[in-house]
């Protein structure tokens, strides 16, 4: 799950991120981008929706991007419904983050493969 201030960069990075798994068919992804008005914010409605359209009983990783993203699905994982989810947040830049773990679940990787998959995302050396 990806969770943005912008709609427009949670759809195009999902989509990125689709696009790199290459053959075979990439894992469930959703994004809770922006305001349900389209505004530039975070929306606490838009990611419980965009957990239950992912929430398969393996668990959800939570690529946010940023400050109230980040405050947002925290605050969300104290409700019970999404707790029990197993919802987790991936300590991970936003775009490599995203990538990582949209290939790795396609992969067939489990909960804790993924975040960690997003996870190392982090150490990805540009030079």
């Amino acid at each position: 799950m990806l969770v943005s201030h912008s709609r427009e960069v949670a759809t195009a990075t999902a989509a990125l991120a689709r696009a790199l798994v290459g053959s075979g068919d990439p894992a469930a992804v959703a994004v809770a981008g922006g305001l349900p008005d389209g505004s530039v914010g975070t929306s606490a409605e838009l990611v419980r929706q965009a957990v239950r359209t992912v929430d398969e009983g393996a668990g959800v990783v939570a690529v946010c991007d940023m400050g109230s993203a980040v405050l947002t699905v925290k605050a969300l994982l104290a409700e019970s419904g999404i707790a029990a989810a197993g919802m987790r947040i991936a300590d991970a830049p936003f775009v490599e983050g995203a990538v990582a773990a949209v290939v790795t679940a396609s992969a067939g990787g489990g909960l804790a493969a993924v975040l960690a998959a997003a996870e190392d995302a982090r150490a990805y050396r540009k030079i």
